[in-house]
C-alpha cells in the first residue's frame, strides 16, 4: 500500500511542474486525495461492503469535487490534474500511467447493466472537459483533446479532437477518404497537435461545410473554364465573357481574381447591362 502511495506521489512530480515537495502534494492535491480514497473504497466494494463503499465515495466527492465510482478499476500511477468535475463510472477501467484533466467524464450511453463505460489503456491522456462515453477501448498511448466527445474506439497512439471526436494524428486514415480529405486532416493535425486545455482553435463543423461548398464551387468554375477553352478552339467566333466580381471590402480577393484576362481573347464586360448589348453573349 505504501509502495503504491509512493508511486502515486511520484507521478504527480513527473507530470506537474508546480509540485514542490511531498508534504504539499500529500496535503494540497485533490486528485491524489480522490485516488487514495478510491483505492480504499474499491477494496470495500470487492469485499462486498458496497453501501459503505458508495457512502465513502460520496464523502470523497464532497471533499474533492471528483466522483469515482468504487467499482471502477484504476491502475498504477494514475494522475488527475486539478480534478474538479471529473466523473468516472462504475465499469470504467483505467490502465497504468494514465493522465486526465479537470472536467473529464468517463461515462456510459446505456441504462443496461454490464459493461457500459470506457476502458483506457496504459499511457492515455484525456484533456480538460473531454467526454469519453460508451463501452469501448481507448488504446495505449492515445490522446484525447480538450472538450472532445468520443463515442467509439480509439487506436493506439492516435490523437482525437472535436465534436464528435475524430482522429487527426497517429492512426492510418480509412481507405475510402479522398486525397483532399487526407491532406485537410494532415493540415489540422499539424496546426493543432494535442492540447489538454483547449487553447487552440477546434475544428468548426459549420466552417467545414462552408469549405466543402467553396471547394465544390471552385471545382465547377474550373470545369466551366475548361469547357470554354474547348469551345474557343472549336469555334473562333465564340466569345467568352468574364464578369466583373462583386464589389465590397468582403470580396477583395474575388475582385482581384476577376481582373485577369479571359482566355482566347474573350471579351470583358463592366456590368450585366453590357452583356445584354453583346449579340454573341452566348
Amino acid at each position: 500500500m505504501f509502495t503504491q502511495l509512493r508511486e502515486d506521489i511520484n507521478s504527480v512530480f513527473d507530470r506537474d511542474p508546480a509540485a514542490r515537495n511531498w508534504f504539499e502534494v500529500l496535503t494540497c492535491y485533490p486528485g491524489l486525495h480522490a485516488l487514495i480514497m478510491h483505492r480504499v473504497n474499491h477494496k470495500l466494494w470487492t469485499w462486498g461492503f458496497r453501501w459503505l463503499a458508495r457512502w465513502l465515495s460520496l464523502i470523497a466527492r464532497w471533499v474533492t469535487g471528483i466522483e469515482i465510482h468504487p467499482g471502477a478499476v484504476i491502475g498504477r500511477r494514475f494522475f488527475i490534474d486539478h480534478g474538479l468535475g471529473v466523473v468516472i463510472g462504475e465499469t470504467a477501467e483505467i490502465g497504468n500511467d494514465v493522465t486526465i484533466y479537470q472536467g473529464v467524464t468517463l461515462g456510459g450511453t446505456s441504462w443496461l447493466k454490464g459493461k457500459r463505460h470506457p476502458t483506457l489503456e496504459d499511457g492515455v491522456i484525456v484533456g480538460a472537459g473531454a467526454k469519453v462515453l460508451g463501452p469501448f477501448t481507448v488504446h495505449a498511448g492515445a490522446r484525447i483533446g480538450s472538450n472532445a466527445v468520443v463515442t467509439k474506439e480509439v487506436a493506439a497512439d492516435a490523437t482525437v479532437v472535436g465534436v464528435p471526436g475524430r482522429v487527426i494524428k497517429g492512426a492510418t486514415a480509412p481507405v475510402e477518404l479522398d486525397p483532399d480529405e487526407l491532406q485537410r486532416q494532415k493540415v489540422i493535425a499539424e496546426k493543432m497537435g494535442f492540447d489538454a486545455y483547449g487553447v487552440s482553435e477546434m475544428p468548426d463543423p459549420i466552417a467545414h461545410s462552408i469549405r466543402k461548398m467553396l471547394a465544390h464551387i471552385h471545382e465547377q468554375d474550373a470545369r466551366l473554364n475548361e469547357m470554354c477553352d474547348v469551345l474557343c478552339h472549336l469555334d473562333k467566333n465564340f466569345k467568352y465573357l468574364k464578369f466583373k466580381g462583386l464589389e465590397g471590402a468582403d470580396f477583395t480577393v474575388v475582385e482581384e481574381a476577376d481582373n485577369t484576362s479571359a482566355p482566347c481573347g474573350g471579351l470583358e464586360v463592366e456590368s450585366a447591362s453590357a452583356v445584354e448589348k453583346t449579340p454573341n453573349a452566348s
